[in-house]
């Protein structure tokens, strides 16, 4: 599993300031300030996404996608639960697989396998068989919400 350690930690924050996030390190075997599953699993608090070291880049990337994929008005109040319904679920998902395509120390066939190691389930039985043909939907979703175009690019913007 791919940790903060070992990458390019200027990439992802650029990638995350893109959106209005700030990435903030805490200093290893510290609490994570926002961090809703705790341990090493990246933490929001407003504008702010906390990690450590040690914390999985999809963990930092799936709070990401949180941030950018919630309504102005729960982003304003964000406090470690991003909340939001299934539909935005599966485009939190989807758009983390984009993310993860945007950083070349990561790509798609990395993010999928640490998905799938993490234990996120999909209909399909693994992270790449429903982004390939299952995840139409939070395509749909994320195209509506102005968050990517219709052929699938990152438009830059979170949900308005």
């Amino acid at each position: 599993m791919l940790r903060l350690a070992g990458l390019d930690r200027i990439a992802i924050a650029l990638l995350l300031d893109r959106y209005g996030l700030e990435l903030r390190l805490v200093a290893p075997e510290e609490s994570i300030p926002g961090s809703y599953w705790g341990d090493a699993e990246a933490g929001l608090k407003g504008s702010v996404l906390y990690a450590r070291p040690d914390t999985p880049l999809h963990s930092v990337l799936h709070e990401a996608a949180h941030f950018i994929c919630m309504s102005p008005e729960r982003r304003a109040q964000l406090d470690r639960d991003a909340g939001g319904d299934d539909a935005e679920e599966c485009g939190v998902c989807y758009l983390q697989v984009l993310l993860a395509m945007q950083l070349p120390q990561c790509g798609y066939a990395r993010a999928c396998e640490d998905m799938d190691a993490w234990g996120y389930s999909f209909r399909l039985g693994s992270t790449r068989a429903w982004f390939e043909h299952d995840a139409e939907d939070a395509r749909l979703w994320l195209v509506s919400e102005g968050v990517v175009t219709a052929d699938g690019k990152l438009t830059g913007s979170c949900r308005v």
